[in-house]
């Protein structure tokens, strides 16, 4: 922080007078100190692409390992609320250092990257099942997989996809993130000016969208999966806990309260889940509870959900240190090397997933090859991540070693 020349320098009249200029200078906004990367996030990013390639297959003995069998939220609301953090800690960053213009092309560049991966996978993903239906005659693969009117007008189809109204089954997590991206620029002038303002306003426009149900409408009909009015919630918050946020509400995370609250709503909401499962429990569960209760929309981000991935983070973060020395552990690396790469490792997962979904559905292998193909899909988001990793490495390692060279050729020159 540079010093404030001033006359008098020393009086305690000029000490208050620096601090003043300080703090009026100072953004509203905190960021953590640039240094090792937060291995924690990549941690259950990784996890929560893993878990999404799981749910996106026919249940098998893996899937019951998914959290969402356990509770009212799943691996969507990680994915979200980890994207507002690191996209607000990076491009915060960025608007602090270069200013709202700087900030936004950045952002906007990254918005073409998941829009172009998005056309990609949408074009992929559609040759994949026309050709599995085609091959196999069963029109069934189409239908299920939601790319009929596809079929029928492809013209007006694509160009409904290309707005992102048009989306086969599983592929609603991406447009979601491209219209939240979108919208960052906005957020993170807003936290520079207040951010817990920038949350009250997130959260009224949560509210605004349960009262006047607020949406988007999809193409041929209906509305999208995930609501962006409602799910920018988490996505702001996540941002907020990014700048600073988090940082203060440090002594609430840490409270013994808390702790219990949390825990107390975490079994709570595990006997609702396993009423689901189990129809013989259904009489525990008072009429007047379930009247209030369901449905538990995901569309909307259900208030249930949102608190159920609050209470799960909150036990997260005073469990799981960021000093972690398990955070290093070679068995955790493959989580965290498919959350350093989310966007390849996402759409490869989408891939997987109707392959997976296509040999469970003409091979009959009980449990067994069920277990086999989730585990297969799992290595092999594992080995591209690596792949992609050790790729950047050595193209990074490249570049420094040329600008090394061309460095001591200038010299030489110069001499």
């Amino acid at each position: 922080m540079s010093s404030i020349a001033d006359p008098i320098a020393g009086s305690p009249v000029a000490d208050a007078k620096a601090e003043a200029k300080v703090a009026a200078a100072a953004p509203a906004i905190t960021l953590p100190a640039t240094g090792e990367r937060e291995l924690r996030l990549d941690l259950f990013r990784g996890l929560a692409l893993w878990l999404i390639f799981i749910d996106h297959l026919p249940t098998n003995l893996l899937t019951w390992l998914t959290i969402r069998n356990y509770g009212f939220s799943d691996a969507t609301e990680i994915f979200i609320f980890i994207s507002g953090y690191t996209a607000a800690f990076v491009y915060g960053r960025a608007m602090l250092e270069g200013g709202f213009v700087i900030a936004t092309a950045r952002i906007l560049r990254r918005v073409w990257q998941i829009y172009v991966a998005h056309v990609f996978l949408f074009t992929i993903f559609l040759a994949e099942i026309s050709y599995v239906a085609t091959s196999f005659e069963n029109p069934l693969y189409s239908e299920e997989m939601g790319i009929m009117d596809f079929l029928k007008q492809p013209d007006v189809t694509i160009v409904q996809a290309l707005l992102l109204r048009f989306r086969p089954v599983n592929m609603d997590v991406l447009p979601l993130y491209i219209v939240l991206m979108l919208f960052l620029p906005l957020i993170l002038w807003l936290m520079k000016w207040k951010p817990d303002v920038t949350l009250g306003l997130s959260v009224l426009l949560y509210a605004l969208t349960w009262q006047f149900d607020l949406y988007l409408s999809a193409y041929p009909n209906g509305f999208w999966a995930f609501n962006p009015f409602a799910w920018q919630l988490l996505f702001v918050f996540g941002a907020w806990c990014a700048l600073g946020g988090a940082r203060r509400m440090s002594r609430i995370l840490s409270s013994n309260i808390t702790m219990w609250i949390c825990i107390v709503y975490l079994v709570a909401a595990f006997f609702v889940t396993l009423t689901w499962y189990v129809p013989q429990l259904g009489h525990i569960m008072p009429k007047v509870i379930e009247q209030w209760m369901y449905p538990i929309n995901k569309t909307d981000l259900d208030v249930l959900r949102f608190a159920h991935f609050l209470a799960l983070a909150a036990l997260t973060v005073r469990f799981l240190p960021r000093d972690w020395p398990g955070l290093k552990s070679r068995w955790l690396r493959p989580l965290i090397l498919c959350g350093q790469h989310s966007l390849e490792i996402f759409c490869l997962g989408v891939f997987l997933a109707f392959a997976g979904h296509f040999v469970l559905a003409e091979v009959s292998g009980g449990a067994a090859l069920h277990a086999l193909i989730s585990v297969c899909g799992i290595l092999i988001m594992w080995g591209m991540a690596w792949i992609i990793s050790w790729y950047k490495h050595s193209a990074d390692k490249g570049a420094s070693k040329k600008g090394a060279t061309g460095n001591a050729d200038l010299a030489g020159g110069g001499a």
